[in-house]
């Protein structure tokens, strides 16, 4: 799965990737490797997190939208109130 860098953010990454294996794997790889490695990392592991980030955000709408009336609920009738005093209300049950 391509993922959308902009020319800045992939010559950032390739950089990355050459400096890690430099470093940590003792190999040197040349742009065109780290490039290479760069695209199979995006097809091959990036499907993992991307899938992740669309199960959490399924999950927090849920939840977001199981507590809907409690988050959105606003009394009504409330104009002619006294200024400064607050009545407690209890939000419709389901």
């Amino acid at each position: 799965m391509p993922l959308p860098l902009s020319k800045e953010q992939k010559a950032e990454a390739i950089h990355s990737i050459r400096r890690f294996a430099s470093e940590k794997l003792d190999l040197q790889l040349s742009e065109l490797q780290a490039e290479s490695f760069l695209d199979y990392i995006f097809k091959e592991i990036g499907p993992f997190a991307f899938n992740e980030g669309i199960a959490e955000a399924q999950k927090f709408l849920l939840r977001f939208g199981e507590d809907l009336p409690g988050t959105c609920f606003r009394e009504p009738m409330t104009y002619w109130e006294e200024s400064g005093s607050k009545v407690v209300r209890r939000k419709p049950q389901d």
